[in-house]
């Protein structure tokens, strides 16, 4: 599998695509807008002054990063939770195999697993101003140093659709591109609106097809993070 990302959408959907923000969307609730009002008063009644810390800081990140270059924006939010957060099991945080988290519920417990490091960075740079089709979230398989395989998910920029992406990882912590991570073997990988598969796009709604992802958008929406993201 190939980390290639496709072409580009035809222009005349964009009308289309405009009119039916507008619709659902109300001025008041700009697509990618980060409510902090709500977002602070949802971390103060769950997690407490600690929640309500973490999420003034995740706003000041944003705040700084804001005008900053594209690689430093990368940099910024890999190296933000990264640093942050302690990897924990689902298990061990939600008492459940796989759970897809908010970065909320990042933030309040301060422990996440690859999938919430990677859609906690995604919300990120969305919200920092990056192209969200720019984005991937991929599942792979990582091999680990005494040979053994285990499933893992990382985030990928694309500055080229022909060109490796660079990975941003919880593991190997250094941004790095596709192409220098010969630990890395990609198996599918999504994103808002598309769904990859063997490199090739299904055409497939993830919020359709990938339930997690549609739960933790409906819960992000609740607690403040207005998207489409």
């Amino acid at each position: 599998m190939h980390y290639r990302s496709p072409a580009a959408r035809p222009v005349s959907l964009v009308p289309w695509l405009v009119l039916a923000l507008l619709l659902l969307f109300p001025l008041g609730a700009i697509p990618g807008v980060v409510d902090f009002d709500r977002l602070i008063l949802a971390a103060s009644s769950r997690y407490g002054a600690n929640g309500v810390n973490a999420v003034r800081e995740w706003q000041a990140l944003l705040d700084r990063a804001s005008n900053a270059s594209t690689v430093d924006k990368l940099e910024a939010a890999n190296e933000f939770f990264n640093s942050r957060l302690q990897w924990r099991s689902d298990d061990e945080i939600y008492g459940v195999d796989d759970y897809w988290a908010t970065p909320l519920e990042v933030l309040g417990r301060s422990a996440a697993d690859c999938e919430d490091f990677s859609i906690a960075k995604y919300i990120t740079l969305v919200a920092l101003g990056l192209p969200a089709e720019s984005l991937r979230l991929i599942y792979v398989t990582a091999k680990l140093r005494n040979g053994v395989t285990q499933a893992h998910m990382v985030l990928a920029w694309y500055d080229d659709p022909a060109a490796p992406p660079l990975i941003l990882d919880n593991v190997n912590t250094r941004l790095l591109r596709a192409d220098q991570r010969r630990d890395l073997v990609p198996v599918f990988s999504f994103n808002a609106s598309d769904l990859w598969v063997g490199g090739a796009d299904t055409g497939a709604s993830p919020t359709a097809r990938l339930s997690r992802w549609r739960d933790v958008f409906d819960r992000m929406r609740s607690e403040g993070l207005t998207g489409p993201w």
